[in-house]
């Protein structure tokens, strides 16, 4: 079987609240994390939330970093869709847990666009 792309799901707890309310820092990690994993960065939107909290998406060529944070908990929200083979979404998890101190952390991956038929012209994930 094929997939075409891999996605992270994963929960920050424990970050330090200053961490998650600053939106250009926020989108700054976001991009770090990217590039840490060989990802091709194509744009980014991130919006500060009043009174406190950022959404964010960063676009890449392999598909998309998103998060959302909730200060007032410590807690953040993010996702990373990776399509192929040449990036590996769990780098920029790891990264990202790093630089916003996540005291706990839980993730896990999903295989999306599964087929049963050759996906030859596609860069594809097997496993």
């Amino acid at each position: 079987m094929s997939a075409l792309g891999r996605h992270v799901l994963a929960e920050f707890y424990g970050c330090p609240p200053e961490c998650l309310n600053d939106p250009v820092q926020i989108e700054q990690e976001m991009v770090a994390a990217a590039l840490a994993a060989g990802a091709e960065v194509k744009g980014t939107i991130f919006h500060q939330f009043s009174p406190q909290g950022v959404s964010g998406v960063v676009v890449i060529s392999e598909s998309h970093l998103a998060i959302h944070t909730w200060p007032e908990f410590g807690y953040a929200a993010v996702d990373i869709f990776t399509c192929g083979q040449t990036v590996d979404p769990w780098v920029s998890c790891d990264y990202l847990k790093q630089k916003f101190s996540a005291q706990n952390t839980t993730a896990r991956e999903i295989k999306r666009g599964i087929f049963d038929v050759s996906l030859e012209h596609k860069t594809v994930v097997n496993y």
